[in-house]
C-alpha cells in the first residue's frame, strides 16, 4: 500500500491534504485521510511484471499508457509477488513451468477468448495451464521455443544431431556438455531410460542453461541444450555456432501472460492483438520469438529470414507433431523420476 502512494510522500502535509480532501478539510484533519488510499488505488498505474530479457523489447515498447512495466530479478520473485497478492501487478510474464506452480486461486480467468481463438490448437492446453478442457483459460501463450542442441566448432556432429538426441552421448563431448538446470528435461531427452540417462550425466560440464550460452561462446563447452529463442540472434554473427533440432522432436517451453487474482485492471487487448499483426510479427521472429499462430500466418512473415533460420523457427509439420509440452508431473511420477535421477548420478 505504501508503494502505491510513494510519489505523494514528497508533498507537504498541507499539499497532500488539499489534493485528497480539498483545502477546506485541512484544519479539521489530524491524520492521513482515509480517502488518500482510495485515491492512490484509482490513480496507480497497472503494471506488467517480467524478468529482464524475458520479453521482446520491440513489443514492450508499444505497451500503452497508463501501463508500466517492472522487471524482477528472477521468475521466482514474480511467483512470490503473485502468491502474496501484494502490489499492483495487472499482468505477469512467466514460462509455463513457473506458471503451473502457482495456486489457481492466485490467478483470474484471462478473458481474451477472441484472441485465444486465433492461436494454433497446441496453445489450448497451455492457456488452461494444462487443466481440463472445460476450465477457463488462465494464460495467454504468446510464444513457444523448442529446446535444441547448440554446437561450437563441431561440424562433425551436425548430421547426428539432426536425427537424434543421442548425439549428446557422443564420447567426444564428455566433460564439455551443458545440460538444462531442470533434471526433468534431461530425463525427457533420454526417454527416462536409466542407462542412457546415466551415460548422459557423465557427459555434463554443468547443469546451467542460464549460463550455457556463455560457456559455449567462451569455449569451456562444446555443446549445450538451450531454448532456441536465445540462439537465433547469434546465428548470423558467430559462424562457430551450429544449432540443430533433432527430427525426433523436442520439448517445448512456452511464454505466458497471466492475470493475478487481485488485479482490477482490464487487459490491454489492443496491445495483445499486436502480437499477431503483420507489422510486428516479422520483427518478433527475427529475434527468435515465435507466437503460436497457425502455420499459414507464420510462413509469410518468415520469408525475410535465411532459409536455415526459417527451418529452425518453423520446422516441418511432421517434426512439430513430435514435439511435446511439459505439463506438471503428478506426485507419483515426480517421486519416480526423482528416484531415477538420484540413481543415475555418475
Amino acid at each position: 500500500m505504501v508503494d502505491f502512494c510513494q510519489p505523494a510522500l514528497v508533498l507537504t502535509r498541507r499539499q497532500l491534504l488539499r489534493r485528497t480532501l480539498g483545502a477546506g478539510a485541512v484544519a479539521a484533519s489530524s491524520a492521513l485521510p482515509a480517502g488518500l488510499l482510495s485515491a492512490c488505488s484509482r490513480t496507480a498505474r497497472p503494471t506488467l511484471l517480467s524478468v529482464q530479457g524475458a520479453m521482446p523489447q520491440v513489443w514492450l515498447k508499444t505497451l500503452p499508457q497508463p501501463w508500466q512495466r517492472q522487471e524482477r530479478s528472477s521468475a521466482d520473485a514474480i511467483v512470490a509477488a503473485i502468491e502474496s497478492g501484494q502490489g499492483r501487478a495487472a499482468l505477469a510474464a512467466l514460462s509455463d513451468g513457473w506458471a503451473s506452480s502457482l495456486p489457481r486461486d492466485r490467478l483470474q480467468p484471462l478473458g481474451a477468448e477472441p484472441l485465444l481463438a486465433k492461436l494454433a490448437a497446441a496453445a489450448g492446453p497451455v492457456s488452461r495451464l494444462y487443466g481440463p478442457p472445460d476450465t477457463a483459460p488462465l494464460a495467454f501463450p504468446w510464444a513457444f521455443s523448442p529446446w535444441v542442441v547448440a554446437l561450437r566448432s563441431r561440424p562433425d556432429l551436425i548430421a547426428a544431431a539432426s536425427h537424434s538426441w543421442d548425439v549428446l552421448l557422443d564420447p567426444s563431448l564428455r566433460g564439455s556438455l551443458v545440460l538444462p538446470s531442470s533434471p526433468r528435461l534431461s530425463i525427457e531427452l533420454m526417454q527416462a531410460d536409466p542407462a542412457r540417462l546415466r551415460q548422459l550425466r557423465r557427459q555434463a560440464l554443468s547443469y546451467d542453461d542460464a549460463q550455457g550460452l556463455n560457456l559455449l561462446l567462451s569455449g569451456d563447452a562444446r555443446a549445450a541444450v538451450l531454448p532456441l529463442q536465445r540462439l537465433i540472434p547469434l546465428l548470423r554473427r558467430d559462424p562457430r555456432l551450429a544449432v540443430v533440432m533433432p527430427s525426433q522432436g523436442a520439448p517445448l517451453s512456452w511464454q505466458l501472460l497471466l492475470r493475478p487474482a487481485v488485479s482490477p485492471d482490464p487487459l490491454p487487448l489492443a496491445w495483445l492483438a499486436e502480437l499477431v499483426s503483420t507489422d510486428l510479427l516479422p520483427r518478433l521472429l527475427a529475434g527468435g520469438w515465435v507466437p503460436p499462430l497457425p502455420r499459414p500466418e507464420l510462413e509469410p512473415a518468415l520469408q525475410a529470414l535465411p532459409a536455415p533460420i526459417r527451418a529452425l523457427l518453423l520446422p516441418s509439420e511432421a517434426v512439430l507433431e513430435r514435439c511435446w509440452s511439459l505439463p506438471p508431473l503428478g506426485e507419483r511420477q515426480r517421486l519416480a523420476w526423482q528416484t531415477l535421477w538420484d540413481a543415475s548420478a555418475p
